[in-house]
């Protein structure tokens, strides 16, 4: 058992049938969507075809894909430590990158994308001293990151409207705007009045006062830090946003290895909202459901469908092969303790 200042404790047991039983029904249930919508797909496209383009793929391209992914890595890994130091908690940048390396290997190959975050959290509670403040900083990590996807999707697609002129764009911008003024009105009044966030969660303080209680002062108290440090989420959403290009980097990058035809602010648009598709968790992964959306996107575009399901499987291949580097980092961390 671990104590940290918030009196924090860390307990063992395990999980009760029920709960396990649910948790499995479902994981089965999105394995199914999954797989039935990867099956509808590739019903629908040529599968030689498919198999020739990715055997035709070019190595070159493939490595600049992957350099750019390294690095969207470590813009990460930074504008995760530009919120830790903003809270005053010091953790050394190689620690960080290990720990997203791993997080990241946790997300492609556990059934839920929480492992990663829940791997971010363990790596920092220690600095932190505090399970609580650690939670904080990752979701309002995620929440920027939710921010900056809306808004570079809203640009792309207002982008590629006056490019094509008269030709009515795959996704109407105006919806974007209206989803980004949704989500930043939302966020914000939270941001500025962490006392009215704190009065917001007490009801959940019925189940155990004490202990939901004094999670809600430290998670509120986080808040009023971040606050009072506008600068610091200034450049960690400025962060974000650079994490999302570079992710468009990355997709064109493949496109390219592939020979796909898609520019770059098609791909502003339809990289963000794979991302925010595949947060509805009714797919493994996201499988499926991503490779819906860019075969979607692909045919507004006048492209064949196979097109889209080469550029998000490739992608998504790349990733997971790249993720790899985050299990050698865990093992030898576990070789260590």
């Amino acid at each position: 058992m671990a104590y940290y200042s918030d009196g924090l404790l860390e307990r063992s047991g395990h999980d009760c049938p029920a709960s396990s039983v649910r948790t499995r029904l479902l994981f089965g249930v999105r394995l199914v969507v999954s797989a039935a919508l990867l099956a509808v797909l590739f019903t629908r496209v040529d599968s030689g075809a498919l198999w020739a383009s990715a055997r035709q793929a070019s190595l070159p391209w493939l490595l600049v894909a992957i350099g750019v992914y390294f690095i969207h890595v470590v813009a990460s890994t930074w504008r995760w430590r530009v919120l830790l130091d903003a809270q005053h908690v010091h953790v050394p940048r190689g620690t960080l990158l290990s720990s997203y390396l791993v997080a990241i290997f946790f997300n492609n190959f556990l059934p839920s994308n929480i492992g990663g975050d829940v791997v971010r959290v363990r790596d920092t509670a220690k600095q932190a001293r505090s399970k609580t403040l650690a939670t904080t900083i990752i979701l309002v990590d995620r929440g920027l990151g939710l921010l900056s996807l809306v808004l570079v999707a809203a640009l792309g697609a207002t982008v590629i409207g006056r490019l094509h002129g008269h030709v009515p764009p795959p996704i109407w911008p105006v919806w974007l705007w209206a989803g980004f003024l949704v989500v930043a009105s939302a966020s914000a009044p939270l941001m500025l009045s962490p006392a009215a966030l704190g009065r917001l969660l007490r009801p959940l303080s019925v189940m155990h006062p004490t202990w939901v209680g004094e999670r809600i002062e430290k998670l509120t108290g986080a808040v009023k830090t971040f606050r009072d440090q506008p600068g610091a989420l200034a450049e960690c959403f400025l962060g974000a946003l650079c994490v999302q290009a570079l992710l468009i980097a990355y997709h064109l990058a493949i496109a390219y290895a592939l020979h796909i035809p898609v520019g770059a602010w098609d791909l502003a648009v339809i990289v963000p909202m794979s991302s925010i598709v595949q947060m509805v968790p009714v797919s493994v992964h996201g499988f499926g459901v991503r490779e819906a959306t860019f075969s979607l996107y692909f045919i507004r575009l006048g492209l064949p469908i196979q097109s889209g399901v080469l550029v998000s499987l490739g992608a998504t291949v790349l990733m997971m092969i790249f993720s790899l580097s985050g299990a050698v980092v865990y093992l030898s961390q576990d070789r260590a303790r």
